[in-house]
């Protein structure tokens, strides 16, 4: 094996051709979703593989409702439907998400407000939340990102003491656990995502999960037209009257045969994924300048996505810590390991949030101004700033820590050495700066 990096001419240390793509396609899989054409029936909402889907999640987290949904994006925005926000209401949800979590806010013309993280666990900073309470506030959405918990507890104290509803975004973190409970229901409702690029792949969908019986049959009402569900029970006289503004947010049987025949092993996937972040934690933890992500005791993560913190101080490098990162992504790739950044921002910078002349900044354009300033300054989220400015994540959609056989974690932590070992070299060279 070459001593010499890779990107400037050394040998590879990640075999080529190791990696498995994902998601894992097998045999019951594809004869789940042949049964459904060989079946005939293809859609609706109480058809069997919907409601199959419905019933063993619900099972699978301890809900007593689900609802399948196309999208996880479409999930939370029903879950903000059925608490009943008003144009103009405030949800606070984290600076560090994917945009999904906001958009369902615009789409609900409730005003988006974020809140900075913990910069040891990443998630939603409960002192940060408290912070932003006004008067229009509504709800809290904190996100297990990367499939790592929030803290539940603070959270729901907080909102408990202002009257608030808490809607977990899950979408990340299928089976993650907080004090023994997985996660989805044990706020006042929670949403999945089934995007192909999850432990828990669906090629596309979501879920809904929740307790509440009533809020549930609201969130129904939205998902199929604006109808009252319960009118629709007998086929042939249902009167299809549309009774608020509806979307047509149902699942279909095809990915819903997939997703159910992938939930018979998400239990496994997410265990290969810890014992493959369990190994990569093990390697990297004594690296100087690196460190591997933290999981507080009374949690499990699902490790959905492995994240990477880099330390310029304490190797000596006083730069720019953007172009740190981007150096040794590059080196990483040029290694074979499947490094890649997934978002450079927080999310209160993305265009869409950015302040027009005569709109408060965060929501549409037929939403009234918000009765206060919302502020979407970048100084706002230092810890969210500081850790996208620094961080690199191992594992790639295309190639996730739980689809991944324990072989490749060797590979990983060696080339994460062979790259930190060499930094004066890679800082030296010559080497195109990609970012945008």
């Amino acid at each position: 094996m070459s001593d010499r990096l890779a990107i400037l001419g050394g040998t590879p240390v990640v075999p080529s051709g190791i990696h498995t793509a994902w998601p894992t396609i097998t045999e019951d899989d594809k004869a789940a979703v042949l049964g459904v054409l060989e079946r005939g029936t293809v859609g609706g909402a109480e058809a069997p593989e919907a409601v199959g889907l419905q019933d063993e999640f619900a099972d699978y987290v301890g809900a007593r409702y689900c609802l399948a949904t196309n999208s996880g994006t479409a999930a939370l925005h029903l879950a903000l439907l059925a608490l009943g926000l008003q144009p103009g209401d405030e949800v606070i949800t984290s600076a560090f998400s994917f945009s999904a979590t906001a958009h369902a806010i615009l789409h609900a013309l409730a005003v988006p407000v974020f809140a900075d993280i913990r910069p040891d666990t990443y998630t939603i900073d409960p002192q940060a939340i408290e912070q932003l309470i006004g008067p229009r506030t509504r709800a809290i959405i904190p996100v297990h990102i990367h499939g790592l918990p929030a803290d539940l507890d603070d959270i729901f104290a907080i909102a408990e003491r202002h009257g608030l509803a808490v809607i977990e975004d899950a979408c990340q973190a299928h089976g993650a656990t907080y004090k023994g409970r997985r996660v989805g229901p044990i706020g006042r409702v929670g949403a999945f995502s089934l995007n192909f690029t999850k432990s828990f792949p669906g090629g596309e969908g979501g879920l809904l999960v929740s307790d509440d019986e009533e809020l549930m049959r609201r969130a129904n009402m939205y998902r199929i037209f604006g109808e009252r569900t319960e009118k629709m029970d007998d086929e042939l006289f249902r009167p299809y009257h549309s009774y608020v503004i509806g979307w047509n947010y149902r699942t279909q049987e095809l990915p819903a045969a997939f997703a159910r025949s992938q939930l018979r092993r998400l239990d496994a996937n997410n265990e290969r994924a810890a014992q493959n972040a369990e190994y990569l934690t093990a390697g990297l933890s004594g690296l100087k300048g690196v460190h591997p992500p933290h999981v507080p005791a009374d949690r499990t993560h699902v490790f959905q996505k492995y994240r990477l913190r880099l330390h310029g101080d304490e190797l000596g490098f006083n730069g720019d810590a953007v172009a740190l990162r981007n150096r040794v992504l590059l080196a990483l790739r040029a290694e074979g390991v499947e490094a890649v950044l997934w978002h450079t921002t927080p999310l209160p910078l993305y265009p869409v949030f950015q302040r027009r002349e005569g709109y408060g900044g965060g929501f549409p354009w037929t939403v009234p101004p918000a009765d206060r300033d919302i502020s979407y300054d970048p100084r706002g989220y230092p810890e969210a700033s500081r850790l996208l400015d620094c961080s690199i994540i191992l594992g790639s959609e295309r190639h996730p820590l739980c689809g991944q056989q324990e072989g490749v974690m060797p590979y990983y932590v060696e080339a994460m050495h062979k790259v930190m070992g060499r930094l004066d070299d890679l800082l030296a060279a010559d080497i195109p700066d990609r970012s945008v």
